[in-house]
């Protein structure tokens, strides 16, 4: 379907109320990026910008256009703006030494991505969250190809609780750690660890499967659901309207310690305003212990410190998942994510 998409170039109202804070230019910005494949929105904002996650600012977006924001391509130039007094970043193509603005007709390939899409695409479809109903509705493993103890890459499977002969494709996963909130020490939902994907050869109970990519060992007892088509939703850095006091509840992959690149959990979701696209701040608040002249231990509470920030990619009642785009220091199980 064509689209005529004016490429950034309309001035309109500010992404949103709660950036008050005018945008800050990083020392000796460029004048202008030619953009290349790999570039990312929040990458090429960050030539100009101090804080680059607020890059929907910088192009003037408004609400609207930040569930839909526009797109750019490989070989495009941004230039900044400033004859208005504020920052603003352009999109146009030189002709003639000079700059014009460009218009697109149409959708391309190709097209620059928010956030590094490769860093969240793993984890948009997967089943990450079990549910009851998920327990319930899973089919399983009963059987393995000649009894085997382990499955990979081309192996075949038999499953149990296949209803359905049209679905023929499926994600393979093992229920996981429960996640439990650090604040009520409630547990709030069961994460599933995502094992591989399954094709289905031959209907019937049990159906036969095979096993088309295997991220880690298969065995009989894993559980199957069917794999929705993958949607990567055009993600557009924003703070959050509400007030945001989380904390790290897990770090995928990981037992208590993680970095930039990382996917956490945090224990506020849909039900607590959390969305996609929200930016959260990373802080950690700790004690410092030592003895003091008496060989006694002593407790120093050290300061709240801020350290990093995540950016919220797939969400659930009350779990959010988020990806760690900046950090300083280690990402620890525990740390709070607060407005930025």
């Amino acid at each position: 379907m064509l689209r005529i998409i004016s490429a950034l170039i309309l001035a309109v109202t500010a992404i949103c109320a709660t950036a008050a804070e005018p945008l800050e230019l990083v020392a000796n910005p460029p004048d202008r990026h030619v953009v290349v494949k790999g570039d990312t929105l929040w990458a090429i904002s960050g030539k100009f910008l101090k804080k680059p996650w607020r890059w929907p600012e910088i192009w003037r977006l408004n609400k609207d256009q930040i569930k839909n924001p526009h797109l750019i391509y490989p070989g495009d130039v941004v230039w900044l703006d400033l004859s208005d007094g504020n920052p603003r970043l352009r999109l146009g193509k030189p002709l003639s030494g000079r700059l014009q603005p460009k218009v697109y007709e149409s959708a391309a390939s190709g097209n620059i991505s928010s956030i590094p899409a490769n860093a969240i695409e793993p984890f948009i479809s997967q089943p990450l969250i079990i549910s009851e109903e998920d327990e319930k509705a899973a089919a399983r493993i009963v059987a393995t190809e000649e009894d085997r103890v382990v499955l990979g890459n081309g192996d075949t499977a038999y499953v149990s609780g296949i209803p359905d002969a049209s679905i023929e494709k499926w994600h393979v996963f093992r229920p996981g750690k429960p996640l439990t909130d650090p604040e009520t020490g409630k547990v709030v939902a069961h994460e599933a660890f995502f094992l591989g994907n399954a094709r289905l050869t031959r209907p019937g109970e049990p159906a036969t499967v095979r096993i088309t990519m295997a991220k880690e060992e298969v065995t009989r007892g894993d559980w199957l659901k069917p794999a929705p088509e993958q949607n990567i939703v055009a993600y557009v850095p924003h703070p959050p309207e509400v007030e945001v006091r989380a904390q790290i509840m897990s770090i995928y992959g990981a037992i208590n310690e993680g970095g930039a690149g990382s996917v956490v959990t945090i224990n506020r979701g849909e039900a607590d305003g959390i969305e996609h696209g929200h930016v959260v701040a990373l802080y950690r608040k700790r004690t410092a212990l030592h003895l003091d002249a008496d060989i006694k231990r002593e407790e120093t509470t050290i300061p709240e410190e801020r350290y990093g920030l995540a950016f919220v990619f797939r969400t659930f009642d009350h779990v959010a998942y988020a990806l760690v785009i900046e950090s300083s220091k280690s990402v620890i199980v525990g740390d709070a994510a607060r407005n930025p």
